[in-house]
């Protein structure tokens, strides 16, 4: 007798450019997977079925994981661009303001993402330019190189600035804007093991049709990924059993 318990493991190959290298789901919470089928009843002039068959079966997935991977989700889902390197966010960074302000990752930096009062929390007005003669109090300029400008009166104040850098670490998964009917093709090879026995189901063409990244104030990001299976030129689906 074969009992299941636990939330096994997943792996998926993309299957439509050639090379794909085999990516196992981290941190796997669990895996649902639903074999849905329309129901067609056959009636004559009486009030229960002559005869009942089956028609379209759909192959539908749900997956939870909590191992953030941008290679996994271009996989399964966007099929873009994996580049190495990402782009991060720092937040407040505590300076105090002169004329000007050169922030920590000034090197590499990317964006602006606003400036507040470290006293009220207020935000200071951003504005265009890069000299600090035009500004008023309560205002500031930021240039290309990571440089902020405040006004003179507010030389003193603490300040608490928000930008983004690019770091060398990590993956960056761009997109694009693919045309409608290009989707990511891939493979998923499941596996669970209790008590010495195991069940692999197996579903060599999948596509993804739904990711979800949901945050929490606290607890954990529990990603989920939704999929189907389709039969393509030979089976949608193999299960093995042990007993």
């Amino acid at each position: 007798m074969q009992f299941g318990f636990g939330a096994g493991v997943l792996y998926v190959v993309r299957t439509d450019i050639a090379g794909g290298a085999p990516i196992r789901f981290g941190a796997f919470q669990d895996l649902q997977l639903d074999f849905t089928g329309d129901i067609k009843e056959l009636y004559g002039q009486n009030q229960f079925a002559l005869d009942v068959a089956r028609g379209k079966v759909k192959i539908e997935g749900k997956a939870k994981f909590a191992q953030i991977s941008a290679p996994l989700a271009n996989a399964v889902y966007f099929g873009g661009t994996i580049t190495a390197g990402q782009t991060i966010c720092q937040y407040g960074e505590v300076v105090t303001v002169a004329t000007t302000a050169t922030v920590a990752h000034a090197a590499t930096f990317a964006s602006d993402l606003g400036v507040y009062d470290a006293t009220t929390g207020n935000p200071y007005e951003r504005e265009t330019g890069g000299a600090s003669a035009g500004l008023s109090s309560g205002q500031y300029s930021v240039d290309s190189n990571g440089t902020y400008h405040f006004a003179a009166g507010d030389a003193g104040k603490s300040v608490l600035i928000d930008y983004s850098y690019t770091a060398v670490t990590g993956w960056t998964l761009q997109s694009g804007n693919p045309l409608m009917g290009n989707t990511p093709r891939f493979s998923t090879t499941f596996q669970q093991t209790y008590g010495g026995n195991t069940v692999t189901v197996l579903m060599p063409n999948c596509v993804g049709n739904k990711f979800t990244m949901p945050t929490k104030v606290d607890d954990y990001m529990i990603e989920e990924f939704d999929f189907q299976a389709f039969a393509g030129a030979g089976s949608p689906v193999t299960i093995s059993t042990s007993t």
